[in-house]
């Protein structure tokens, strides 16, 4: 199935609610109101459910319960209330993918939103925005599961879906790979345009003209959170890492090689992450 087919695939893409949509909106306005945006979710029982789980959640690591949607706003901000919103709404649209195992796939995509977002805290990057973009990064293998079962499910008996060569088993076979379909997914879905860049590039960040800092940064998040649920030792740690993907916020103008947007200078190399 040709990329553009999968995307408009009816059954693929999960329909975003009422809700959600109006939350999207009202995020994506220069000045949001927190009061709004607390009213919207706390209307949404299922919602506020899921939301109040994620927000006391040791990702989160609040010093005290979180018991209502406006302390979740008031508390975490509305750019981690973005992403509970959307964690909450994907997680109730994917509920059953054939093939997948949904219990390990959030795990892990939690644990990538966890690294992205340390990650982009050493590079001086929105953690917001790199917490949603690990959350999200891989959607577009659930979408890929559900459009073409039987394209997919030989592809998954010899590379399976968190394989640190599956993206570029994916793009031989098919000619793309679950980062552009997770990038279609979220340009759908209205997500800003610095995260639908980050997804398209996450499997090549620094290839060619592209230099995609957000997507460095899932790069290296999910070979590290690929490597845990597969359980690398030290060794594979070693032989595994990329070669060409030392996340540095990149030379602007006026800025040597190496030295980031804030003017912090980046040590090549490894970062270790936990």
């Amino acid at each position: 199935m040709e990329l553009e087919a999968l995307l408009n695939y009816p059954r693929a893409l999960p329909a975003m609610s009422r809700t959600v949509s109006d939350l999207l909106a009202e995020m994506n306005k220069e000045d949001p109101s927190p009061k709004r945006v607390a009213s919207l979710v706390a209307h949404d029982p299922a919602l506020t459910t899921r939301v109040l789980r994620l927000s006391n959640s040791a990702f989160f690591r609040v010093s005290r319960q979180i018991g209502s949607a406006e302390e979740a706003v008031a508390l975490l901000g509305m750019t981690h209330v973005r992403s509970l919103v959307m964690a909450a709404a994907l997680g109730s649209s994917f509920k059953n993918v054939p093939g997948v195992d949904m219990v390990q796939f959030w795990r892990y995509s939690l644990r990538v939103a966890d690294i992205s977002r340390s990650l982009s805290s050493l590079l001086r990057q929105n953690e917001g925005n790199a917490f949603t973009a690990g959350l999200v990064h891989a959607i577009g293998d659930l979408i890929m599961h559900i459009a073409m079962p039987d394209v997919i499910g030989p592809i998954d008996m010899g590379t399976p879906p968190l394989d640190l060569r599956r993206a570029e088993v994916e793009r031989s076979v098919l000619g793309y790979t679950y980062a552009e379909v997770g990038a279609g997914m979220a340009e759908k879905w209205q997500f800003p345009t610095t995260i639908v860049s980050a997804l398209k590039h996450q499997t090549a960040p620094f290839d060619g003209e592209v230099y995609d800092t957000l997507g460095g940064v899932l790069h290296l998040a999910s070979w590290r959170a690929r490597a845990e649920e597969i359980q690398l030792d030290e060794a594979g740690l070693v032989r595994r890492l990329p070669r060409h993907d030392r996340p540095h916020a990149g030379p602007g103008p006026g800025q040597r090689a190496g030295q980031g947007s804030h003017g912090m200078v980046i040590q090549p190399g490894p970062q270790r992450i936990h």
